[in-house]
């Protein structure tokens, strides 16, 4: 017994939202936790999840230690659990998020009111960027998905969202512009066929979350671990890259307040 709970304090267990495939997020994340490995002095233990809604519930039961939330399911959990999960940093691009729109160039689709009638996908239920910001930018523009559209679709993550808009499932789609921006850059989507028809206003987004619980010198110790790579080092600029990210910062719940009132605005909490 009292080897499992020393163990239990030997091991950092690392989570994150499945915005992508398994496999990406192993590929994406597995070279930060080597290198919070080596920064902590214990072992990063990196484990994928089925879906959002785990994500939330594994740091506020304790079932993990740090995760990588999308700025929605970070309010989501910081709800669930009385305030007691801690954002600790962002990528420099989380202080400006966007969500793009795309569909078929051949779709006659250029602009959200043209999306009324037709089919459209969201990512996962729970997503900042694949959701919940796309939603509350078009009830903005007095566009009610669920009124105004023929069928509303969740694809489970962004990878599928670009997917079910190239094989023609739906005609119109919301997504997280940087999963975009890296399938075009890696040329896995023709940008003849389908591209980007609205680009939303900014937002905050995803953060690295611990639980209040989580000893303090532990807490600054990987919150310190993730300011300070440095993409002028070439290992800690692979890191970044992975990450699409240019760099960390720190960051607050405040950060957060203004997803939590789009998505009570939505309808969504």
């Amino acid at each position: 017994m009292f080897s499992s709970a020393a163990s239990a304090q030997t091991t950092l267990r690392v989570t994150t939202i499945p915005e992508e495939a398994a496999t990406e997020q192993v590929r994406k994340f597995t070279p930060l936790a080597n290198y919070l490995e080596k920064h902590l002095g214990m072992k990063v233990q990196f484990t994928p999840v089925t879906d959002y809604p785990a994500a939330v519930e594994s740091l506020v039961n304790k079932k993990v230690d740090v995760v990588w939330f999308g700025g929605f399911t970070f309010v989501q959990a910081n709800i669930r659990s009385n305030g007691k999960i801690v954002p600790l940093a962002q990528r420099e691009e989380d202080t400006r998020f966007q969500s793009v729109f795309i569909a078929k160039t051949s779709s006659g689709i250029k602009s959200l009111a043209d999306m009324k009638g037709k089919q459209v996908s969201f990512g996962s239920q729970s997503s900042t960027s694949g959701h919940l910001m796309p939603r509350s930018y078009l009830l903005q523009a007095n566009i009610e998905p669920e009124k105004d559209f023929k069928r509303v679709a969740y694809s489970g993550a962004h990878d599928a969202t670009i997917a079910s808009v190239v094989s023609g499932k739906v005609d119109a789609a919301a997504l997280d512009i940087t999963v975009w921006k890296k399938f075009v850059a890696e040329n896995k989507v023709d940008t003849q066929a389908v591209n980007v028809f609205y680009t939303t206003p900014p937002y905050f987004n995803y953060n690295w979350s611990v639980h209040a619980d989580m000893p303090a010198d532990l807490r600054e110790k990987i919150k310190a671990a993730l300011l300070a790579l440095n993409p002028a080092n070439p290992e800690h600029a692979e890191i970044l890259k992975l990450n699409r990210a240019t760099r960390y910062l720190s960051t607050t719940p405040e950060n957060y307040k203004g997803l939590e009132t789009a998505a009570r605005s939505a309808g969504l909490l």
